[in-house]
């Protein structure tokens, strides 16, 4: 056996594996002495914010930027504070086969002068007096501070502290740190997507009755409340109205939603938003960019419509607890209610699906004063649904409930008579509509008025009272529980 050529074999394998070793170490060291490549917020070209009712933001930030080949790092600064890391995708829409991600890190222990004390602790720094000359010290604590100087402790500052250098893993705002693997060299632009926290969208409606309660001008408002650290200039916008369920993890929320929204390309439009279906929700983009700035609560128009149809109504609810005792009058004088509803449909100049929102009434007095006469929140509402406004409690309608009898004819068979008393106090004719909820299996023996069954276990009327006036209304009713 020829041992000097398996010899010589082995001393060639030996040394190929060395230099292997040593490349890879010569990689790692230029790596860790090259400054990271930087993209910044200058290097933006494109924006897309989607927002979410629930304090969420889907976010698309494109930017340009030169990579180099091989393995390097790259600094994506200026991202929202709130981002969550695990939701972050990046991509170059200039050569996607060419770019893979090795690592990626989110740096969010940001500079401050607490920050910069606290790495120092256990370090050499400088004090620097009046005159020029300086103190050679050792940072003991923060809490003081508290410096060793010449083998002494004192207590508090006794000059000008200067530290010798930024420590590491400090930045000036949050960024992401990729660590990339890149097959050409030159200029790419590469797209982040993120969700993040701390920003949120809701609506507000603002309508004005007519003098006749029948007509309404109504407004909408877009509102944005944005804190997640990061503002979004120039950005194209939209808004995603629904109940979008969120994953939830035992100790923390979980953010995996990834819902695309399909960017607005215009630089300049109407500024209104267009309605479209997006999955089970509903999807509004701004026409025009705008820019949402950290910190701020920005409001834009939803929707305008002038002399849209009202109507108004007066409601008196009973309550199923009237039936289960003989005793008198459980409630008596109970409120009238006072309801707005509009119909949202095209004739009557609305027909758009309307997000859920806080919802204000105001109307003029007789001086032509615009005064607030009620507010409630209306929920999604889809196109020819019908919106319900609860504005309060009549002044000058009032109602009554008197038990007139209670008799037990039969094991759990029960007959009871009520007497509801309306009086109107207002100089004009008033209508009012009474809902009765009745339990068990019952028939109505008598009524003085026409009813309504309603649902199976509820009676309505339409009862009208005169201008300065009093209506009766008696019903006996047959109940088996």
């Amino acid at each position: 056996m020829n041992t000097t050529r398996f010899g010589q074999e082995d001393g060639a394998m030996t040394t190929k594996l060395v230099a292997a070793a040593l490349s890879v170490m010569l990689a790692t060291t230029q790596l860790a002495t090259a400054a990271p490549l930087a993209i910044t917020r200058e290097d933006q070209r494109d924006l897309m914010v989607t927002i979410y009712n629930g304090n969420l933001g889907l976010v698309k930030d494109v930017r340009e930027g030169r990579l180099g080949s091989g393995t390097f790092e790259v600094q994506f600064a200026d991202v929202a504070a709130q981002i969550d890391p695990t939701s972050v995708h990046l991509r170059s829409l200039t050569d996607p086969a060419g770019l893979k991600i090795l690592e990626q890190n989110y740096e969010y222990d940001l500079l401050s002068s607490e920050k910069l004390l606290e790495k120092y602790v256990g370090k050499r720094v400088r004090l620097y007096q009046a005159d020029g000359t300086y103190h050679e010290a050792t940072l003991l604590s923060t809490q003081g501070p508290v410096f060793e100087i010449n083998g002494q402790i004192h207590l508090g500052h006794h000059g000008r502290l200067v530290l010798p250098a930024l420590p590491e893993n400090l930045v000036a705002k949050p960024t992401l740190v990729w660590l990339l693997r890149g097959t050409s060299e030159g200029r790419h632009r590469i797209e982040a997507s993120y969700l993040t926290g701390g920003i949120t969208w809701k609506a507000d409606y603002v309508m004005v009755l007519n003098a006749a309660d029948d007509r309404t001008d109504l407004a909408g408002w877009v509102t944005i409340d944005n804190r997640s650290g990061a503002t979004y200039g120039n950005a194209a916008l939209k808004l995603v109205a629904g109940d979008v369920n969120r994953a939830r993890e035992p100790r923390r929320d979980g953010r995996a939603l990834e819902l695309a929204a399909k960017a607005a390309s215009v630089a300049e439009g109407t500024r209104d938003f267009a309605s479209e279906g997006f999955f089970e929700y509903h999807l509004y983009t701004l026409d025009g960019r705008t820019t949402i700035k950290d910190n701020q609560t920005k409001q834009l128009s939803l929707l305008t419509a002038d002399a849209v149809p009202v109507q108004k109504r007066l409601i008196y609810y009973g309550a199923q607890d009237y039936y289960r005792n003989s005793y008198g009058v459980p409630i008596s004088n109970q409120k009238v209610g006072v309801y707005l509803e509009i119909k949202n449909r095209k004739d009557h100049r609305l027909g758009i699906p309307l997000p859920k929102g806080k919802i204000r009434v105001y109307k003029a007095d007789a001086s032509g004063s615009q005064q607030l006469v009620g507010e409630d929140w209306i929920d999604h509402t889809a196109k020819d649904g019908q919106v319900k406004i609860k504005m309060g409690n009549a002044f000058d309608v009032v109602g009554e409930r008197t038990q007139k009898e209670w008799k037990q004819i039969a094991r759990n068979v029960y007959e009871v008579e009520w007497e509801i008393a309306l009086r109107n106090a207002k100089t004009a004719d008033q209508k009012v509509t009474v809902i009765e909820p009745v339990p068990g299996d019952w028939q109505v023996l008598s009524s003085t008025h026409p009813w309504e069954k309603l649902e199976a276990h509820t009676l309505r009327y339409e009862l009208p009272v005169p201008k300065e006036g009093t209506t009766k209304l008696t019903y006996r009713v047959r109940i088996r529980f």
